[in-house]
């Protein structure tokens, strides 16, 4: 793979901020004849002017940054051999939303960062080549993405995405003073919640009420999992709406990388529905 550290200004946040950036490039070749002779045999895609991929938004979890996720899981290898390009913005203990006082997460994730990635980077546009995927408050973030803006996605994958947006209001109240007061003190006041931007389980009704064309979901976490419960709450809330969502709890796992190297290899290999190869301009 080809992985680099972005650093650029963003206007939404105003402020400099980074992007980690990964590239299946060990499967392409550039047909210029310094192949070893042993290697030929191997097939490769050819590297050519204008060539895509399709995007995996990859979103970390609370404590974290856009390098851990490539740091503690082989997340490089299971990217390669799929063809897919991974995206993994820096947000801090964010929980991937807009605040009334604060930075506007969503709105960087949702509008800029596409914009800058696809006009930067080989990045393919349109929703069918564009995925979210996230880890613990990065998998609640990947759900709320989806559910906001469902125009973006074709598929999304929380993996232990207890904390952070929920359909549960009270769940979603709970996060706020339970460990992100960073983000309670600049979000707005508890007798603004319901019925606005942060009212997941609202946007998801508005939704099925307006015919939206939606994403896939899939939702897994650790049979261990200290939120468990809290995560199978959101599928049954997807179920009971209508939305298309599998969940799979995996047995004797927690919630830790141990559990999401396993589940972005499957995320990856069976989950979305990838066309392994780039995408190449036509003639």
């Amino acid at each position: 793979m080809g992985i680099l550290r972005f650093n650029f200004r963003s206007e939404v946040l105003s402020l400099t901020t980074n992007v980690t950036v990964c590239y299946p490039t060990t499967s392409l070749t550039t047909n210029l004849g310094y192949r070893d002779p042993l290697l030929k045999q191997e097939p490769k895609q050819a590297y050519k002017p204008g060539m895509k991929f399709q995007t995996v938004y990859l979103l970390h979890g609370g404590g974290e940054d856009d390098s851990v996720p490539y740091r503690y899981t082989r997340l490089e290898q299971y990217a390669e051999r799929n063809m897919v390009m991974t995206v993994t913005p820096s947000v801090n203990d964010s929980l991937y939303t807009n605040t009334k006082y604060g930075f506007r997460y969503l709105e960087y994730l949702t509008e800029e960062l596409p914009l800058v990635i696809q006009s930067l980077f080989a990045s393919a546009p349109g929703r069918d080549n564009t995925f979210v995927v996230g880890l613990a408050m990065g998998g609640n973030g990947a759900l709320g993405l989806g559910v906001i803006r469902p125009d973006l996605y074709r598929s999304v994958v929380d993996l232990s995405g207890g904390i952070g947006m929920t359909l549960d209001r009270e769940e979603y109240r709970k996060s706020l003073h339970w460990g992100f007061s960073r983000v309670r003190d600049t979000l707005l006041g508890e007798d603004e919640f319901e019925g606005s931007e942060h009212d997941l389980y609202a946007c998801a009704e508005r939704n099925i009420a307006e015919g939206k064309t939606l994403p896939t979901f899939h939702i897994a976490v650790g049979e261990d999992d200290f939120i468990r419960d809290r995560v199978f709450k959101d599928y049954a809330e997807l179920r009971r709406l209508g939305y298309p969502v599998q969940y799979e709890e995996a047995p004797a796992m927690g919630h830790d990388y141990e559990m999401w190297d396993v589940y972005l290899k499957k995320t990856l290999d069976e989950w979305l529905p990838l066309r392994r190869a780039p995408i190449y301009d036509r003639p």
